[in-house]
């Protein structure tokens, strides 16, 4: 979605400095900043690129770049310059200075378009409390910015209504977007211990952004959640029931979208949202197969998963969507062969989403420890319950009792345990 109609966005030019990376990844960066501009709503015109060994404490660029680009600016009349880095506020009050038009870095913008797609009122929550943890640092630096309420990207969402206020109030709305958090929170743990005491099976969905993660939601459930070829289409978490091929019913949940360079006032901020993917039974990774840098894409994933569950790899399950938008099957093969226990599917198509379910649930067999009970035939009731969170393997029928072997979900060895001994010894 953008926010301005194609006439009124604001032309921007997009800055990144090169302090010995690779050009590959300078140029992947800023693809990646200028689809971030596109969902904002800006038209970007330009970009420059200065090959420099550290940043400038006062302009991050060299004086000498900072004049060319001022010229630039004037050349082509842009309203926008947004910095593939974060800046400080000092750098943005100067360079603000110079080059007399609005200054925005990668964080603001990446909090200017969650400001724009949170819906919940946990969501702008979040959004908010990210936006005032940014904007206190920079009370002194945002110089131009302050008076510029409602002027476009990186002024929009709950900060816009704080930008003239002191530190003091600005701390003191932290506090209680916090402690609102904080409630939240403990209702999501809530919620999370009444799926465990339910014996709900658990599947987190998780990936880049724009992987297509709501698609496959709505496919394995039933669902009709929003869907968007954007970054960052769906902010708020959404948990559906789906039904497995075995009958089983089981939890999904689909979180936010991961992106390099995330910013770490969203990290914080997000919290209790990103807490959702640790307690998740199984992480189904999507993964874009189409994007030329799915690869990378994986990387950074799983270094987002690892700082949030440093044991979330042993629950991962790799699923490569999009494979419709492949032109050769070239390839799936090649990265059949790179990781031989992913799944490759087409949520959109619907296309091998049973195959992925038939995955899931073996994934779920193998963390149920099987255990042999013997039932009073008074407890008969029981056999339904281990049919519902289980996997029966035999039935011997005894004068008094049931002797059942199964495979059941751990949560309900608690309930058995005390028909573990035969009564016949």
């Amino acid at each position: 979605m953008s926010f301005l109609d194609e006439n009124n966005k604001e032309k921007a030019i997009l800055v990144a400095l090169n302090t010995g990376q690779r050009d590959e990844q300078i140029s992947r960066s800023l693809e990646e900043l200028a689809l971030l501009a596109a969902t904002a709503g800006a038209k970007v015109v330009d970009q420059v690129v200065q090959n420099k060994d550290a940043p400038d404490k006062t302009y991050y660029l060299g004086r000498g770049k900072v004049e060319e680009l001022a010229v630039l600016i004037e050349h082509l009349a842009l309203d926008l310059v947004i910095f593939d880095q974060e800046l400080s506020p000092t750098q943005i009050r100067n360079l603000e200075r110079v080059l007399k038009t609005k200054i925005i870095d990668r964080t603001n913008l990446i909090l200017d378009i969650f400001a724009g797609r949170a819906l919940s009122r946990e969501g702008k929550l979040q959004v908010e409390l990210a936006q005032m943890q940014y904007l206190l640092p920079r009370l002194i630096g945002l110089g131009q910015q302050l008076s510029r309420l409602g002027g476009g990207i990186g002024t929009r969402g709950p900060g816009e209504t704080q930008l003239e206020v002191d530190r003091r109030v600005i701390r003191k709305r932290i506090s209680n977007l916090r402690k609102d958090l904080s409630t939240l929170r403990k209702q999501r743990l809530l919620h999370r211990q009444r799926r465990k005491r339910n014996q709900c099976y658990v599947i987190s969905l998780v990936g880049y952004t724009n992987a297509g993660k709501s698609t496959l939601l709505n496919s394995l459930t039933g669902s009709s959640l929003y869907t968007e070829d954007k970054l960052f289409a769906t902010l708020d978490p959404a948990v559906k029931r789906g039904i497995l091929n075995n009958g089983e019913e089981v939890l999904f949940t689909d979180t936010v979208g991961f992106i390099e360079k995330l910013p770490r006032q969203l990290i914080t901020a997000f919290q209790a949202t990103l807490e959702e993917i640790a307690a998740g039974d199984l992480l189904l990774h999507i993964i874009d197969i189409s994007h030329p840098n799915h690869l990378n894409q994986i990387t950074i994933v799983r270094e987002h998963l690892q700082n949030i569950d440093p044991e979330s790899a042993a629950r991962e399950q790799l699923v490569f969507n999009k494979i419709d938008l492949l032109d050769s099957s070239t390839e799936i093969e090649y990265l059949k062969r790179e990781f031989p226990d992913a799944i490759f599917i087409s949520a959109y198509k619907n296309s091998d989403v049973d195959q992925l379910k038939e995955r899931i649930a073996d994934h779920l067999n193998r963390r149920r420890p099987m255990v042999k009970v013997y039932l009073p035939y008074a407890e008969g009731k029981l056999l339904s319950v281990i049919r519902e969170h289980g996997e029966i393997k035999n039935i011997d029928y005894q004068e008094e009792y049931l002797t059942v072997e199964a495979t059941v979900n751990p949560l309900m060895i608690k309930r058995l345990e005390k028909y573990f001994k035969n009564p016949a010894l």
